[in-house]
Order: structure tokens, then C-alpha cells, then sequence
């Protein structure tokens, strides 16, 4: 055994460097067959395959001089005497000789790999394939006790599938009927889960790969198992349980199925495949959604949230499908019924009480465990990825179903009935609580440490004020009852505006943040800013309104803050010595000037202070394409026309590749940390009117009523100077060629938007 171990051993090192093998490809062969027993699979032990391995040594080939063949005298030593060391170098061998398989087949797969040493491993592997029961042989090996064993003959039989497929070789009867007798019924078996493990893993392989063919590869190797998918899944979900005492098992099941489920769904539109199993979570999904009602661990249930909503977002398989994601896809009517059930599905749950059943009483993440050490602080608080993907649930199932809809009554009972739902079981979760005022503040409040999730829900959010006012507008008078309709935008926490005052405010009005996330292929923000700005053309008056009353509400918050502040740096003084009443004005000044918003657009350290840590990210952290003229990724047009296209249409930054260092440095160059006018202007340079009447609060008049007009103006002022401002940049970018798509429908539209505002401070 000593000598066949070095054999392994040296051919292991030549395959890690790629390196060429001169010897017979049959004898190569000899060694990496896995040893077994002629016994049944089932009551195969370390030592039978220990017996089969000693007789296999005895007849090493001659031919092969990688290592001295002479068998040592002790190898033939009774077995009595030599059991367990026997036993544990029978181990080893088997765990190399997997190895050595796996790292071949990934030298074949590899383009570094020479052609000549490339066709002397695919060689190997192919009579390998032919002269030898493999599969079986793996498989058997899942029955054992040891687990690395175990999980090795998993990885490798995965690997040999997919070099199967690759190279257009038959998959074995053996291997089929192994998935096929496993998964037409659920067992508590370990089969079970190594079944959809290497499934799973085959068809992560498939998605990873570069070759065009991919689509038939998968076509190939789904076949055979189209159907009994199906077949498992209804016995998989049906199972109780209660009733398992054992439920680990049943778990690992769900999890590995969820995973596979997930590869199936996304095979469906990045590939363009139609097989029943890609369609068995939309024909059944309260399946899935039972599971969350289940009294099972928190994380099972965390699991399947996440899953549906990647559902919801078409976003399934994100991670292993980054190569093959199409920037725009056809419509699909199949795919879009097949949405329509799963939201409808989904809306259904969450009015039987799903929200009630979530327990969303998060555990501090520690590393290496799942205790806090003793002298650590725990800070207790809610699960904010169970609140972001419950959110985000109800707020795209609304709009997936109000895209389907065309009652525009239904549409507020709904939306009204579900959004209750939603902001009671959002509220005892977040501190401060939410301001009865506005209640849109929701949603900058749930996502504000996860840009992406944000970006999504305030689409969906705006997608659905946006069909059901052109509902309303074709059914009702607006005109008449625009103050309740405002009303109920606010009230159940939907208000476009309001959405994107709440975003810019907690990024403290800086134009740099929006051009990161326009930069960004990370978010959907290119898509939702442009749907946006449409809206604002359209409802500049409301958004005016918008503003007044966001700065009267806030002005009279800082009131009390500043009452209640002043009193307590009072008393605290009180203790010492009384200060002076220079002193005490200057200590009220700069308590108030903490807590008031930062109303100058070029006070950077308030707005540093007001920014989220989160979302103000730096240049260099994004990629952007190469130096060349700019091609347009999207085409959206900016007249007032296009508003329907543009909310049923996706946009996207797919397109985005990465940047040298050097043209990073000039973007940062161009784009500079300063925040004067000039600087961020276009040219040729725009002029952002200033009302006369429009003044900065001073923090010391906290207790007078502010001036109405000066209310009024201070937020869109801030606003359209941080247009401006993004205006500037992306101008100068795009000039250099430095800015990834082609932006002059946005500039216009951001053109437009000044245009606007200033012929209303002209108007005042």
C-alpha cells in the first residue's frame, strides 16, 4: 500500500502543475479507480474495501515508473495484525485518488491547462468512465459513516458528471436510477440529500461556464429528471413536522431543494428553458410559504423569505449567473401568469396572519459561535433582513398584482388592507418610532443599511402610486379630491415624494452619493431616478406642497428638541457654575444646529453627519467601463409621453465593466471633493435662482414659527442644487469619456427639472 500511495502521490503533484504524463493512459487508469467490494453496497465496511484495495496493490502495473512498484513484504501481512493501520491508509488512498480526479477534471476544464497534457487527462477520464462502474462506486460511498468521505465522492462524481456533459458522453443508467429511485419519494436517507447536492452542484457548473452551448448542456441533463421533480417536491412539503422526531434530516432536504429550486427558476429565464419543474413553485407556491409557518429554526424560515423574495425580484441564481444575465428580455406571458400566482399567493398568506407568525427578535452574529462572550455588550434588536424581506414581499406582490388590475377601487382596498398589515408589523421594531405624520418614512427607515433592497422597494412603491393614480385619474375626479388623495398616499406610506426626500435627506443631499449609485450596475437606481424625475415633471406642484410640509413638520420636531436640549444642558450646568449667558447662547446654538437639518448645501460637515455610512460610498469602490465614446445601455426617452413605457419597461446597468486605476484617478480628479457651484455647473454654467424671501433658519429662532415662503423653498432649493450639482459631474465625465452609458436623456431631464423649479420661485 506504501507504494501504490506514492504513485497517487506523484501523479497528484504532475496533475496540480499541468503537467504532461508519458505513461500508458490505462495504467494511470489502475490507480484512480476506487476500490470496492463485490459485496452489496449497503453492508460494504472499511475493511472489505481495505481487502479489495490489498489485492488491487498486488497487481500494479509494470510499466509505470513514477515511484518503486515492489509491494513491501509488510503489505501482505496478516490483516489481523495490521487492521487498523490498514483501515486508515485505505482511507487516505481513497481521498488522493478522488482528489487526483478532481483536480484533473478541473485542469481539463481549465484554458491555462496545455493542449497536450489537456488531451492526455481527458484520456484518463474517459476509460476511467468506460472501464469502470464509477458512478456506482461513488455512490455507494454515501452510506458511509465517514463523513469527509463521503462529501469527497459527492464533489467528485458531480465533477465527472458535468465532464460527461461537456464532452457529450452518455450519463450512466446506474447514476439516473440512483436520482430517479431517491427522489420519488421523500426518505430520511443521506441519498436523498447527496442527490440534490450534486444536482445542484452539477448545475452550478453548467452556469459558471463561458461556452455558447450552455443552454443544450442543461436541455441534457434536466431531461431525464423533469418530471420526478415534481414528484418530490409535493412529497417534500407535505411531510408534518411535528412528527419527525428527527428533524435535521428534514431540514437539510428543504435547504439542499431550495437550492436547487432557486437554479431551476433562474435556468428558466436566463437560458430560456421549458420544463415543468421550473414551474412547480409558481403552480404550488403556498408549498413554500407553508414552510415559514412551520415551527422550525429561525434561519429555515429566513431562508425561504430570502427565496421568494428573489422570486419576486427575478433575481434567482444571482450569483452564479453574472455571465449569462441578458440586459433586456423579451416578454414572456408564461412567466408573467406565473409571477401573478406567486404574488397573489403570497398577498393571500400574509391576510390568513404570515406576519404574525415571524419572529424577528434578532441574535448578535459572533464569530466562531453563537454565544456573546462574557464581558462583551449585547445590544439587543430586531432581525433587519427578515424586516427588509418581509417589506419587501408585500410592497412587490402589490405591485405585481396592481400591474394586473384594472379596478382602480380594488386597487385602494388592497393596497390600504396590506400596507396596514405591513406598517403594523414593522412598528414595534423600529426606534425612534415612526413619525404619525408621515408614515412613508417607513421605508428609508427598514432599508437605509441595504442600498439595494431600498432602491427596489421605493421602485415597487412608486410603480404602484403610479398605476393606481392613472386608475383614478381615468375613473375619478383628482382635481376635486387632490387633498385626500394625498392623504392616503400618506397615510399608508406609498408617497413617491416623500420616498425621495426621506433618500436624499439621510445622504445628506450629496450629489456624489447619486452619481455612485447611477455609476453602479449594484442597484436598480439608474431605472427608478428616471421613472422619478418623468414624475416630477408631471407633479411639481405636489412636490412643492411636499416640501412645505416637510419643513413645517420639522421645524416644529426641532422646536421641541431644542426646548428640551437647552433644559438639560441647564441643568447639567446648574451642578457646576452658572454660565454666562454668552455661554448658554452659544451651547443652545450648537445643540440646535446638531439636530436641524443641513439647510446650506455647501455645510459639508452637517452633511457628513447627517449622511448614512452605508449608502456614502466612494468612487474607487465602483467599476466603470473603459475610456471610449459612451453607447448608450438604455433608451428611455424624456418627453411626457414615454411615462408608460418607462414604468413597465426595465432599465439596467448590466452593461458596466471595470476601470484602470488610472482613468479612477481621473474620475476622482474631475469629479473633485469641493462642492462650490462653478465646479458642479454645466456649461455652459446654469443659474439656480435663489428667492429673495428664502432664508436659513438660525438654530437660536427655534422657537418662532418659520417664514411660510422660506419653508417652502428650502427643501426643493436643496433639492434641485443636488441635481445641479449631478448635472456637473456627470457633464464633465461624459466629456472625458469617463462615464459608462450615455447620459443625455438624463442630463435633459435634469435640465428640465431647473428649468421647472425656477419658473416657480419666479412665480412666488
Amino acid at each position: 500500500m506504501k507504494a501504490f500511495f506514492e504513485v497517487l502521490e506523484q501523479l497528484y503533484n504532475k496533475v496540480l502543475l499541468g503537467a504532461t504524463l508519458e505513461n500508458d493512459s490505462h495504467d494511470y487508469t489502475f490507480y484512480l479507480n476506487p476500490a470496492s467490494s463485490d459485496q452489496d453496497c449497503s453492508r460494504t465496511t472499511s475493511s472489505d474495501c481495505s481487502n479489495t484495495l490489498e489485492v488491487q496493490c498486488k497487481h500494479q502495473p509494470s510499466s509505470v515508473h513514477l515511484a518503486t512498484l515492489s509491494v513491501a513484504k509488510e503489505t501482505v501481512a496478516p490483516l489481523c495484525l495490521k487492521r487498523p493501520s490498514q483501515m486508515s491508509s485505505t482511507r487516505e488512498i481513497v481521498l488522493l485518488q478522488l482528489t487526483v480526479i478532481r483536480v484533473m477534471i478541473t485542469r481539463i476544464l481549465s484554458v491555462e491547462t496545455e493542449l497536450h497534457a489537456k488531451e492526455k487527462y481527458r484520456d484518463i477520464i474517459k476509460l476511467l468512465l468506460q472501464s469502470s462502474d464509477i458512478d456506482s462506486k461513488l455512490t455507494c460511498m454515501f452510506q458511509n459513516s465517514d463523513k469527509l468521505l463521503s462529501h469527497m465522492a459527492a464533489k467528485c462524481l458531480a465533477l465527472l458528471l458535468y465532464f460527461q456533459l461537456k464532452e457529450k458522453v452518455t450519463l450512466s443508467n446506474s447514476w439516473i436510477s440512483f436520482c430517479q429511485k431517491n427522489l420519488s419519494e421523500y426518505s430520511e436517507s443521506d441519498e436523498v440529500v447527496y442527490s440534490l447536492w450534486i444536482l445542484t452542484a452539477v448545475i452550478k457548473e453548467i452556469f459558471r461556464d463561458t461556452c455558447s452551448q450552455k443552454t443544450e448542456i442543461l436541455k441534457q441533463f434536466l431531461t431525464p429528471f423533469d418530471t420526478i421533480f415534481e414528484v418530490f417536491y409535493n412529497s417534500l412539503f407535505s411531510q408534518h413536522f411535528e412528527n419527525h422526531q428527527d428533524t435535521s434530516k428534514l431540514i437539510n432536504s428543504l435547504i439542499c431543494f431550495l437550492e436547487l429550486l432557486e437554479l431551476l427558476i433562474a435556468s428558466r429565464i436566463h437560458l430560456k428553458l421549458h420544463f415543468i419543474c421550473q414551474r412547480i413553485l409558481f403552480l404550488k407556491p403556498s408549498c413554500v410559504l407553508d414552510v415559514i409557518t412551520w415551527p422550525v429554526q429561525a434561519f429555515v424560515k429566513r431562508k425561504f423569505i430570502i427565496f421568494i423574495k428573489k422570486c419576486l425580484l427575478c433575481k434567482m441564481g444571482e450569483d452564479v449567473c453574472q455571465g449569462s444575465v441578458p440586459a433586456f428580455m423579451p416578454p414572456d406571458h408564461h412567466f408573467d401568469v406565473d409571477m401573478l400566482a406567486l404574488a397573489d399567493a403570497v398577498l393571500q398568506a400574509v391576510d390568513l396572519g404570515l406576519l404574525r407568525t415571524l419572529s424577528v427578535h434578532g441574535k448578535p452574529s459572533c464569530f466562531g459561535g453563537d454565544e456573546v462572550q462574557p464581558g462583551c455588550e449585547h445590544v439587543p434588536g430586531p432581525d433587519h433582513v427578515m424586516l427588509r424581506a418581509a417589506s419587501l414581499l408585500i410592497i412587490r406582490s402589490l405591485e405585481i398584482k396592481f400591474q394586473n388590475c384594472a379596478s382602480a377601487k380594488e386597487m385602494k382596498v388592497d393596497l390600504q388592507r396590506f400596507m396596514f398589515e405591513l406598517l403594523t408589523f414593522l412598528k414595534p421594531h423600529l426606534q425612534p418610532s415612526l413619525r404619525s405624520y408621515n408614515l412613508c418614512e417607513w421605508l428609508p427607515r427598514v432599508f437605509i443599511e441595504q442600498d439595494d433592497d431600498m432602491l427596489e422597494a421605493a421602485k415597487a412603491s412608486m410603480g404602484v402610486y403610479l398605476k393606481l393614480t392613472r386608475e383614478c385619474e381615468a375613473t375619478e375626479s383628482l382635481t376635486q379630491e387632490k387633498e385626500m388623495w394625498n392623504h392616503h398616499t400618506h397615510e399608508n406610506g406609498y408617497n413617491p415624494h416623500c420616498i425621495f426626500l426621506f433618500l436624499l435627506k439621510n445622504i445628506g443631499f450629496d450629489s456624489t452619493v447619486l452619481l455612485d449609485f447611477l455609476i453602479s450596475s449594484e442597484t436598480c437606481f439608474l431605472e427608478y431616478f428616471v421613472r422619478y424625475l418623468k414624475l416630477l415633471q408631471k407633479d411639481w406642484d405636489n412636490f412643492f406642497t411636499i416640501c412645505k410640509y416637510f419643513d413645517v413638520a420639522e421645524s416644529k420636531d426641532n422646536i421641541n428638541i431644542c426646548y428640551h436640549t437647552f433644559s438639560l444642558v441647564q441643568d447639567r450646568s446648574s451642578n457646576q457654575r452658572e454660565p454666562s449667558p454668552l455661554a448658554a447662547l452659544s451651547s443652545h446654538r450648537n445643540t440646535c444646529a446638531r439636530v436641524f437639518w443641513a439647510s446650506d448645501a455647501s455645510s459639508e460637515p452637517l452633511k457628513q453627519a447627517a449622511m448614512s455610512s452605508k449608502a456614502h460610498t466612494t468612487l474607487q469602490d465602483n467599476s466603470l467601463s473603459p475610456p471610449q465614446a459612451p453607447q448608450s445601455l438604455v433608451d428611455y426617452d424624456s418627453s411626457d409621453d414615454s411615462e408608460d413605457e418607462s414604468t413597465n419597461q426595465p432599465l439596467t446597468n448590466s452593461g458596466l465593466t471595470s476601470l484602470h486605476q488610472e482613468a479612477m484617478k481621473k474620475i476622482q480628479d474631475t469629479v473633485g471633493t469641493s462642492r462650490d457651484k462653478k465646479e458642479f455647473s454645466l456649461e455652459p454654467q446654469s443659474r439656480l435662482l435663489v428667492p429673495k424671501e428664502f432664508d436659513t433658519p438660525s438654530p437660536v429662532d427655534c422657537d418662532m414659527t418659520p417664514n411660510n415662503t422660506a419653508s417652502e423653498v428650502e427643501l426643493s432649493y436643496k433639492t434641485v442644487k443636488c441635481f445641479e450639482e449631478l448635472q456637473g459631474a456627470i457633464y464633465r465625465l461624459q466629456k472625458r469619456h469617463l462615464f459608462p452609458y450615455n447620459p443625455t436623456a438624463l442630463l435633459k431631464l435634469l435640465k428640465h427639472i431647473e428649468t421647472i423649479y425656477n419658473k416657480s420661485m419666479n412665480s412666488l
